[in-house]
């Protein structure tokens, strides 16, 4: 076959989405020697995703911007001259045509569950175009079982089509550390150890006003005294996040960094005492797996596929339960014993999530598509 993988979307989102590109591409160059793959850049990226050692894979390069109104007319007619077999979109959206057949990767119906939580400009992206994705798509991968089940059961998508393919984490996340480098990071952001740690973009679907409430709660009612940090880029609709900040008098509680590059993030994640994750949705939630991998225990709301990532190893509370994340921060910050036990659990059960299966599913689905 040849096959193609859109890798557009890393050069204007290194988010999660792109975390899967890039990691996905290496492990399908390791099981198939066989089929030729064309991964398409964007004309404007210098970098390359290309696998090492894998001279079945070429780069071809795109004018075409992600998320373009006019993105699956000029996408078309940019891959016509490639006569592709199959196209991977893992950002959901197809092109109208270019290859034979067309496999797409979907990651969350959040846009269905909660609209109000986008702007204008993208629920008009996502909703006006999910529908006929999922129609036209000959095949499609889910990253969870809950976003499977809400293509099945909000848009009737025969379950036949849609297979759940899990993803891992990024490797580094799995490497020890020595304490030097740790401290390093430590020292550079001005942070202790324990901390409480969340990770990801700030929007609102992230629950971040309740985690904030949760924290001042925290504070009063147990002799817990840690800073929450919040590490990941601004999203959009932020504004909220930050004025509940200066509301709550949190300004030298909570610090906020942004840019922070893997590696850090593998330190901060070994030093922080627990990862919160309130999210009230999430098609995957890579950074409490990543934080398992690193024996930082976690807690994560019990919505969307976070219980499926998270597993009888963290703790799963409801996403608008002020009082308890209260209680389980301070829990798991001061019982000893049943952190112990969180961040033995947690690594068996990262260990669960690997590259080379989500590989194997994906192959499989080329191959029955075509």
């Amino acid at each position: 076959m040849k096959i193609g993988i859109d890798a557009r979307l890393p050069f204007y989102q290194m988010g999660g989405i792109s975390q899967y590109v890039v990691h996905l591409l290496p492990a399908l160059a390791r099981l198939d020697g066989e089929n030729g793959y064309t991964v398409f850049h964007s004309c404007k990226d210098g970098r390359s995703y290309l696998p090492p050692c894998a001279p079945n894979f070429r780069r071809a390069n795109l004018w075409t911007p992600c998320h373009h109104r006019l993105e699956r007319w000029a996408l078309t007619a940019e891959l016509l001259p490639h006569q592709l077999d199959l196209l991977h979109s893992p950002d959901f959206i197809p092109p109208l045509g270019g290859a034979k057949r067309r496999v797409i990767t979907v990651h969350d119906l959040n846009f269905h569950y909660y609209p109000q939580f986008l702007t204008a400009e993208s629920r008009r992206y996502y909703l006006d175009q999910i529908g006929w994705a999922v129609r036209v798509a000959d095949h499609i991968s889910a990253d969870s079982e809950a976003t499977r089940q809400d293509l099945i059961h909000i848009l009737r998508v025969p379950p036949e089509k849609v297979t759940t393919v899990l993803l891992a984490a990024n490797p580094l996340y799995e490497r020890d550390y020595e304490e030097t480098a740790v401290s390093g990071t430590l020292t550079q952001h001005n942070l202790p150890r324990g901390f409480i740690l969340f990770v990801g973009t700030l929007e609102p679907r992230k629950n971040l006003p309740m985690l904030l409430r949760a924290y001042v709660r925290m504070r009063q009612e147990t002799a817990v005294n840690v800073p929450l940090v919040l590490v990941g880029g601004k999203g959009w609709i932020y504004d909220n996040i930050f004025a509940t900040i200066d509301e709550l008098g949190l300004r030298q509680q909570v610090r906020h960094l942004s840019g922070v590059f893997d590696e850090q993030l593998a330190h901060l994640y070994h030093a922080a005492g627990v990862l919160v994750t309130p999210s009230h949705y999430e098609g995957f939630g890579l950074p409490a797996l990543e934080a398992m991998h690193c024996g930082c225990p976690v807690i994560v709301s019990n919505r969307g596929s976070l219980p499926e990532v998270a597993g009888s190893a963290g703790l799963q509370l409801d996403a608008d339960d002020e009082e308890a994340w209260a209680a389980a921060m301070a829990r798991v910050l001061e019982d000893g014993e049943l952190r112990e036990e969180m961040v033995r659990n947690g690594r068996l059960q990262a260990k669960t999530f690997t590259w080379e299966r989500a590989a194997r599913q994906t192959l499989g689905i080329y191959q029955s598509v075509f």
